[in-house]
C-alpha cells in the first residue's frame, strides 16, 4: 500500500479545507496535520509560509517533499492519481471550471476575509476560536495573547486585500448575490458542471466552508437567503460516498452554460474581472493600488502579483485549447462580461 500523503492545514482556513475535501472525495490516502502542531514541525519546511502544506512520502513512507497553493497542489493530485478526476473530459468544459475556481480563489475569498475581519462580533469570534484549534491546552492567558495577536495583523491587513467600509457595499452585495445565484443553481443540479464535482464546486466550497458555517454574519445570511447553500456545504466536506462511474457524469456542451449557472458567468463577468484586469493594470505600471470600478461603485485594494499569476494562466489555458473549443469557450462567455479577459 502506497503511504499516504500528508495535508498541513488549519479548520479556519478555506484552502485547507478546500483541498482536504478533494482527497476525501477522490479517496486519496493522507493524513490531516493540524497546523501549529508537532506533526507539522515534523515535515520538511515549505518555499513560503502558507497553508494547505501537501506533503508527498518517498519509497520508505518518508515525507521528503511539500508544496503549497491549492490549485497547483490538485493539478499536481491529477497527475498522479486517474481514479474520481476534477477535469471534466470536455477541454472547454474543463476551462470552465478553471475560470470558476479562480473567481472563488480570488474574489470570493475576499468575502470571506471582510466577514471575518470586519463585522465586530465575527472579530470577537475568531479571536476566541483560531487560537484554541491547535492549541486545546493552553491556559486562557496564552490563548488571549495568541488571540490579540492574530486580531492585530489581520484587520490591520484589511485595507490591503480590500475589507474597507468603503468597498464594503461592493462585497456583500457579492456574496448575497452568490449566495441567490447558487441556490438556484443547486436547487436543478448537484454540482456546477454534471453530475460529479470539477474543481470549482471545491473552490466555492473552500470559502463558503468559513462564510456559511464559521463566521456569524454571512452565516445568518446564507440561513435567511440560500439554505440549500448551507447543506450543500455541509456535504461537499466529504463526497467520499459520492458514487462516479468512471469518466460519466460531466454535463456536455448542450447542458452549459444551464440557465442557473448563467447567472454566475454573469456574476464572475461583473466583479472578479474588472478587480482582476484593474490589478494586472497596477501591477504592469508599478501602482501600489488597484483601482476599479464594480457595478458602478469605486473599488480599491492593495495590487497582488499572485492575481497576475492567476490571469496568466487562465489565458495560457484558453490559448491551448484547440481552434474549435476555444471558439465555443468565446461564445458562451460573450455577454457575461468574461470575455474582457481575454480581448
Amino acid at each position: 500500500m502506497t503511504a499516504p500523503l500528508s495535508l498541513v492545514g488549519t479548520y479556519g482556513s478555506p484552502y485547507s479545507l478546500k483541498v482536504r475535501a478533494v482527497l476525501r472525495y477522490r479517496h486519496i490516502p493522507f493524513t490531516w496535520v493540524l497546523q501549529n502542531t508537532p506533526g507539522e514541525r515534523a515535515l520538511p519546511k515549505p518555499p513560503v509560509a502558507i497553508i494547505p502544506v501537501l506533503g508527498f512520502p518517498d519509497a520508505s513512507g518518508t515525507v521528503t517533499e511539500v508544496m503549497v497553493d491549492s490549485t497547483p497542489q490538485i493539478a499536481r493530485l491529477e497527475a498522479m492519481f486517474a481514479e474520481r478526476s476534477l477535469v471534466p473530459t470536455d477541454p472547454a468544459i474543463a476551462f470552465l471550471d478553471l475560470l470558476i475556481e479562480d473567481f472563488a480563489d480570488e474574489w470570493v475569498t475576499k468575502a470571506m476575509y471582510h466577514y471575518r475581519w470586519a463585522p465586530p462580533e465575527a472579530v470577537a469570534r475568531a479571536r476566541r476560536l483560531l487560537p484554541v484549534w491547535p492549541m486545546l491546552h493552553a491556559d486562557d492567558a496564552r490563548l488571549d495573547q495568541w488571540g490579540e495577536f492574530i486580531v492585530d495583523r489581520q484587520v490591520g491587513r484589511r485595507a490591503l486585500v480590500g475589507s474597507t467600509d468603503a468597498n464594503a457595499p461592493v462585497i456583500e452585495s457579492s456574496y448575497v448575490r452568490l449566495l441567490e445565484i447558487l441556490n438556484r443553481q443547486i436547487e436543478a443540479h448537484d454540482f456546477l458542471l454534471g453530475d460529479r464535482p470539477g474543481s470549482a464546486d471545491f473552490g466555492l466550497y473552500g470559502q463558503l466552508s468559513q462564510l456559511v458555517i464559521i463566521e456569524p454574519t454571512s452565516t445568518a445570511l446564507c440561513l435567511e437567503l440560500a439554505p440549500r447553500v448551507y447543506s450543500w456545504v455541509n456535504r461537499m466536506d466529504d463526497l467520499s460516498w459520492w458514487a462516479v462511474d468512471g469518466d460519466g457524469g460531466w454535463a456536455d456542451r448542450s447542458q452549459v452554460p444551464s440557465p442557473t449557472l448563467r447567472p454566475l458567468l454573469h456574476e464572475i463577468g461583473a466583479t472578479y474581472v474588472p478587480f482582476m484586469l484593474a490589478n494586472e493594470a497596477a501591477l504592469a505600471a508599478g501602482e501600489p493600488e488597484v483601482v476599479c470600478t464594480i457595478r458602478g461603485l469605486e473599488y480599491r485594494q492593495g495590487a497582488f502579483p499572485y492575481q497576475g499569476k492567476t490571469i496568466r494562466w487562465l489565458r495560457e489555458a484558453r490559448a491551448a485549447l484547440e481552434e474549435a473549443d476555444r471558439a465555443w469557450v468565446d461564445g458562451v462567455l460573450a455577454g457575461t462580461g468574461c470575455e474582457a479577459l481575454f480581448a
